[in-house]
């Protein structure tokens, strides 16, 4: 009886304590902006796949399998621990042992995850301890984060050893003393057969010393874990399951900037079903903790500072001050120290201090070039880019700040509908002495088009990519495909303006580009460009602009394996290509095979550069980089991608980008290699290897 009182003082206090901190970190999230969720079939799913099966981390096979080990070690012993409160509060013995078999398959499988899980522990520290694994180091990496780190492994550690010593404890207690032994403990079985011959008061001595070891160093824990980067092992379940369930490349929507651009293009559109603002208008983007949505607020929680999505980040890899696992810890660190004096005062408090320049500089977020690298990366579904996002909203919407290259797109785009100052009546300039059915023709003839060739701005007026888009059409017509353009309707997507944070600009782009896709009653879209592939085809239905948007890669895939293309030149034949995956295709769409596919059907020798598909490494121009001077670093982002590519000792780089061909075309030619290496468009093999 004296047992379970003190064990429901234990308990009590345990739970007090861990009531008081969680009910203050739900006060916390009750101070950011609200953000519904839904889908939550998906969402099961999503949570299945990432949290429970581990999918992410297993990315990185032999550090994967031994942290997945770990964790499904946890939840089996879990069941275990369970069984240790009800024991310990009623003073049974072994309670779940009438589940028979069930019981003995999981008090094997316990007792053998925890030899598992104290192998595995012993080699994490002896990594963080001896070895010097670059991701574990930087800037934001303090010593109290290491201690941190090496004080939860010592934990677990203690807490897996103790979990033997109590299962040994028992065989030879329950021996002693002709005790039926409940469940089957393989481990612990070898362990008590060293120990043969114990005294029955000794072997009680180890059985309950090591049941109270493990059952308080548990309550322990559980109340370390919200004050330390382990408060993932709470928090990665439900931050899986609340975080994003879109393509990479889908850009959250602002329902309050929609408003803003329908009052300019139809203010009779703004008052309907809008209800009358009271207060402050809503800040734009992100300054400070009370800004963050209580999703990103859950995704700071659940980051355990691995270092994955910044050992990924081509702008850290380059030496550049950005690195979103800090993003993550400047985030949670600045709630908890402004989340008191908000609680306190209100929204009233300021201690002058904000998340955007006391923690977190320009120069790091103007560095992203918003691949989605980080958030491929982490093996807890975190959302880095879209926060930085959200800060480079409130510079460009609130602050009018945005480095000068990036303000002359904008201007260009309101202006011209390009990035560059070209005049808009020049936008068919590129289809000179082409076969380039309009859509307005097409139209006013009362005849229907199979796919609208959507050019956008790069393969409109960049003269290398104008290439591209000759070549494109060429196939096109040699294949007699039904197509049509827009022509001077066509106006800029939108994409470098969002990810740039300029919302508003975008997303006029992308209203008047629907209203006039809508009026010549578009299904078909078919781009070479994966910028604004993704923007078409993730992004606009946002806004009623609902396609079936194909890249030019997946469209000439298609027309292979259906035997309408069929290619047997010898033209590259000997030649070594190698493949770029640009970000918006690969990791934003997950298309990775139809570029590949449409290179093998080429006669050549193909050979992957180390870092490929979802692997790849940003070639530099995403996120509004190509528009802007790159921040301080080592090197240059599409230098470190072009030297990869040359150490394959390729002939050809193939690109399927405008901006990855801008970018690698620059890296040959820095590299001096313009003579012996090549930078080729898909669509051109393809058309060179036609001879069209």
């Amino acid at each position: 009886m004296i047992k379970q009182i003190i064990f429901l003082i234990v308990l009590l206090i345990t739970i007090g304590v861990f009531a008081w901190t969680m009910q203050r970190i739900f006060k916390y999230i009750k101070l950011t902006k609200k953000k519904p969720i839904s889908d939550w079939g998906k969402r099961i799913n999503e949570t299945i796949k990432v949290a429970f099966l581990q999918e992410k981390i297993l990315r990185r096979p032999i550090i994967g399998i031994m942290h997945a080990l770990v964790w499904w070690g946890f939840i089996v012993i879990l069941f275990g621990s369970i069984e240790m409160v009800i024991d310990g509060l009623f003073g049974t013995e072994r309670v779940f042992q009438f589940l028979g078999p069930v019981y003995n398959f999981l008090m094997a499988s316990s007792d053998i995850f925890a030899l598992i899980i104290t192998i595995a522990v012993i080699a994490f520290l002896f990594r963080r301890l001896f070895m010097h694994i670059k991701r574990f180091y930087g800037p934001e990496m303090k010593p109290v984060s290491k201690a941190d780190a090496n004080l939860a492994l010592t934990i677990i550690l203690v807490l897996m050893l103790s979990l033997l010593g109590m299962n040994t404890g028992y065989l030879l207690w329950a021996d002693s003393v002709n005790e039926h032994i409940a469940g089957y403990y393989p481990v612990s079985n070898w362990l008590a057969g060293m120990l043969a011959g114990t005294s029955e008061s000794s072997a009680w001595i180890i059985f309950q010393s090591n049941w109270w070891i493990h059952i308080v160093l548990i309550f322990v824990f559980a109340n370390i874990l919200p004050y330390s980067k382990h408060f993932h092992v709470f928090m990665s379940v439900p931050n899986v399951f609340v975080g994003r369930i879109t393509p990479l490349g889908h850009a959250e929507n602002m329902p309050n900037i929609t408003k803003e651009v329908k009052l300019m293009l139809d203010p009779n559109a703004a008052f309907e079903d809008v209800p009358e603002e009271e207060g402050e208008p809503e800040r734009f983007g992100v300054k400070d903790a009370e800004d963050i949505n209580w999703v990103n607020y859950i995704n700071s929680l659940a980051c355990t500072e691995c270092g994955r999505c910044t050992s990924v980040c081509p702008a850290n890899i380059t030496g550049k001050l950005l690195s979103p696992r800090k993003i993550m810890m400047d985030t949670r660190a600045r709630m908890k120290e402004k989340g008191p004096g908000l609680i306190a005062e209100g929204k009233a408090f300021d201690d002058g201090k904000s998340l955007l320049s006391s923690y977190i500089t320009e120069e790091e977020l103007w560095a992203c070039t918003q691949c989605n690298a980080c958030a491929q990366e982490c093996p807890v579904n975190i959302d880095q880019p879209a926060l930085i996002l959200d800060m480079r909203r409130y510079l460009v919407m609130e602050e009018s700040k945005a480095p000068t290259g990036l303000n002359t797109v904008f201007s260009n785009i309101e202006n011209n509908g390009a990035p560059w100052q070209f005049s808009p009546e020049d936008r068919m300039l590129w289809a000179e002495g082409l076969e380039v059915p309009l859509m307005a023709d097409k139209f006013a003839a009362g005849e229907k088009v199979d796919y609208l060739f959507w050019v956008g701005s790069a393969g409109a007026f960049d003269d290398r990519y104008k290439k591209v888009s000759r070549d494109f059409v060429k196939i096109l017509n040699h294949l007699k495909i039904n197509f049509a353009v827009l022509g001077t309707e066509e106006t800029d997507s939108g994409d470098v303006a969002r990810r740039a944070g300029n919302e508003m600009l975008y997303q006029m782009q992308a209203m008047m580009n629907i209203e006039v896709l809508n009026g010549y009653e578009v299904k078909n879209i078919v781009t070479c460009d994966p910028h604004d592939f993704n923007t078409l085809k993730n992004e606009y239905p946002d806004f009623e602009g609902n396609y079936n948007v194909v890249h030019h890669s997946q469209f000439l895939q298609k027309l292979i394996s259906e035997g309408k293309l069929k290619i047997d030149s010898q033209e590259f034949a000997g030649k070594k290509i190698t493949f770029h995956d640009p970000c918006y295709l690969g990791r934003g769409n997950k298309e990775y095979e139809a570029p590949r596919s449409i290179l093998e059907s080429i006669p050549s020798t193909k050979v992957e550069m180390e870092r490929n598909k979802s692997f790849a490494l940003c070639c530099g121009a995403g996120g509004g980089q190509m528009f802007k001077e790159a921040e301080k670093g080592d090197k240059e982002v599409f230098m470190e991608r072009t030297e990869e590519a040359l150490k394959t000792g390729c002939d050809i780089i193939a690109t399927a980008c405008p901006f990855c061909m801008v970018m690698m075309t620059d890296g040959i030619k820095y590299s001096n290699k313009e003579e012996s290496v090549k930078n080729y468009d898909i669509a051109e093999l393809v058309s060179m290897s036609l001879d069209i």
